[in-house]
């Protein structure tokens, strides 16, 4: 059974780690740091920071795990892919606005990234 309070901490977790990715980002442009250089800078560093935050906070696990790291990894490249998906291919397929495309990628990877992380990602503590 998936507890409420996991699933508080997990969506604390994501908008903490959305606001840091924002303010990173931001920050960045400011400096006069070029958009593509900026954008993969905060990425990286906001999926740093969550790992850590739903390994240690949301899962109590541990962070020095390769394999959790691996599988972490994974399910980002999966998110990855779904957001594309959702807005590459099926919103223009059915005619759907921009904004609409990005609502539904921030409806759907919570998610996606919740279950993949309960059952896949932190299902077994690191041995």
């Amino acid at each position: 059974m998936i507890h409420p309070s996991r699933i508080s901490r997990f969506a604390l977790v994501g908008v903490l780690i959305a606001a840091l990715y924002v303010l990173l980002y931001l920050a960045f442009l400011h400096i006069g740091m070029p958009q593509g250089r900026a954008n993969a800078i905060a990425f990286a560093v906001a999926v740093s920071v969550q790992y850590a935050g739903q390994a240690r906070f949301t899962f109590d696990r541990q962070l020095a795990d390769p394999a959790q790291m691996l599988r972490f990894g994974v399910m980002t490249g999966c998110g990855f892919a779904t957001s594309a998906l959702v807005t590459g291919l099926i919103a223009p397929t059915l005619a759907l606005d921009n904004w609409i495309a990005a609502v539904a990628v921030t409806l759907i990877l919570p998610v996606q990234n919740f279950t993949l992380m309960a059952l896949w990602v932190f299902s077994n503590p690191a041995t």
